[in-house]
């Protein structure tokens, strides 16, 4: 029968991180299908701002109470997986509580009581959360646009954690019981404070006898690596993939000052022309020189964004952070910064499943561009940079709707009639005024 268990759980354990990697591909490859960009400059930068922001959560403060609810369920349930590690050694091999022969007696009883304290960290930030994003009626938790399939994700996210934080109690508290009572294979390793104080009395108020114990101990311990197995798969459909994501994200953030933009190679490359004089606009060019120039001004559709901008859309944690202090949104506009990023991040699923059904990409009919962001969106920007500097995970989404400005402008001349006027008096008069350059200083001789 142990043979038969053993057996069992090595296949759920291929399956489920087979499943898993199938879905990181998927999401490389998506993620590639954006323009390359170079951003491993000041790498020692880099990996600060990483272990700073994704680690260390240091942007999460700036909100003090959904900061410390946060750390409690992600360090929390981090840490505490890696409780995994035990499992699949028990799984494959048919040992109990392999870590405890690693680490020894002492040291295994304040492991296994850290890991009981932070599930319960963790239970008391998800049923705060859950009530936060239910019943308290935070306004960016329940924006029109989360409706549906986002609020449910987040929802659905908490009960299992919930449950997988149950599950682990139930294994405890039952395994402490049998401790108890010399039940045969089980010794007297590992300290379960919060279990022995919370769930063992109501074990022993019902007088289970160490059969029927050990089958709720064995279901919860599968229970619980089942759960991590659907949990891991569910991430790839959920916007709980910034588990995983925001740690790139932030590796490759723009440490640029916040408000400058990048410049065309091939505006660049026509100034440069123009202003060397030895230069010979008919030369052809060098082999392989056209290769990085993009063939359009702007972004148009997913496949004109770099891949750190669909990385963003990726990495998008959904908790409208960005929203909350956008001057468009708060004034009635249509623009909401979280939800550029998820509609990128929509339009790429979509470009995915077309390529997984053809093979390769199919010209569909839709882009980015009107199909999914409207130029009202687009035009409500002030590009004040409020949204990237409330993100907690340095995500850009102005950076999107500058491109995609960008092609409007100088693609297709679909620029507002107020900005139109505004580029035509810079063109004539060297400013954004109606005004002749000899009549500019008019004004300092007025009385």
């Amino acid at each position: 029968m142990q043979y038969i268990d053993n057996i069992i759980f090595l296949i759920l354990l291929v399956a489920g991180f087979g499943l898993f990697a199938k879905s990181l591909q998927k999401i490389y490859r998506n993620i590639r299908l954006g323009r390359e960009i170079n951003r491993s400059d000041r790498k020692s930068e880099r990996w600060e701002t990483m272990a700073t922001v994704a680690m260390g959560q240091s942007k999460m403060g700036k909100r003090p109470v959904a900061g410390i609810l946060h750390l409690f369920v992600y360090v929390g349930f981090v840490i505490i997986n890696i409780e995994l590690i035990e499992i699949i050694v028990d799984g494959i091999f048919g040992t109990h509580r392999f870590l405890a022969s690693i680490f020894g007696d002492m040291f295994y009883s304040f492991f296994t009581a850290t890991l009981e304290v932070l599930a319960l960290l963790v239970i008391i930030g998800v049923v705060i959360f859950f009530i936060r994003r239910n019943f308290y009626g935070v306004k960016r938790l329940n924006m029109k646009e989360l409706f549906g399939w986002p609020k449910n994700d987040a929802n659905w996210i908490l009960i299992i954690e919930f449950a997988l934080m149950m599950a682990f109690f139930s294994m405890n508290a039952s395994e402490s019981v049998l401790q108890a009572r010399n039940a045969e294979g089980f010794h007297h390793i590992g300290s379960f404070p919060i279990s022995q104080m919370l769930f063992v009395p109501f074990l022993e108020v019902f007088s289970f006898d160490n059969g029927f114990l050990i089958f709720i101990e064995r279901s919860a311990w599968w229970f619980h690596f089942v759960g991590i197995l659907f949990f891991m798969n569910y991430l790839y459909y959920s916007k709980h993939l910034h588990i995983i994501l925001a740690f790139p994200s932030t590796w490759y953030s723009n440490l640029d000052e916040k408000g400058k933009f990048n410049n065309l190679d091939s505006v660049t490359k026509e100034i440069k022309l123009m202003m060397d004089p030895n230069a010979d606009p008919y030369a052809a060019p060098a082999e392989g020189a056209e290769a990085d120039v993009p063939s359009k001004f702007g972004a148009e559709d997913i496949f004109d964004l770099n891949q750190v901008q669909l990385l963003n859309a990726y990495s998008c944690t959904e908790c409208g952070r960005c929203t909350s202090v956008c001057p468009a949104n708060i004034t009635g506009k249509k623009l909401s910064p979280r939800l550029i990023l998820m509609k990128t991040r929509d339009r790429l699923e979509e470009v995915g499943r077309n390529i997984d059904k053809n093979g390769k990409f199919e010209d569909d009919g839709k882009r980015l561009l009107n199909d999914y962001i409207t130029k009202e969106e687009l035009w409500a920007c002030t590009t004040c940079n409020a949204c990237t500097e409330a993100c907690p995970v340095l995500l850009d989404p102005l950076s999107i709707i500058f491109e995609m400005r960008r092609f409007l402008v100088m693609e297709q001349s679909a620029a507002p009639q107020e900005l139109n006027l505004m580029m035509t008096n810079v063109e004539n008069n060297a400013a954004p005024w109606q005004y002749n350059q000899a009549d500019r200083l008019n004004w300092a001789n007025e009385n």
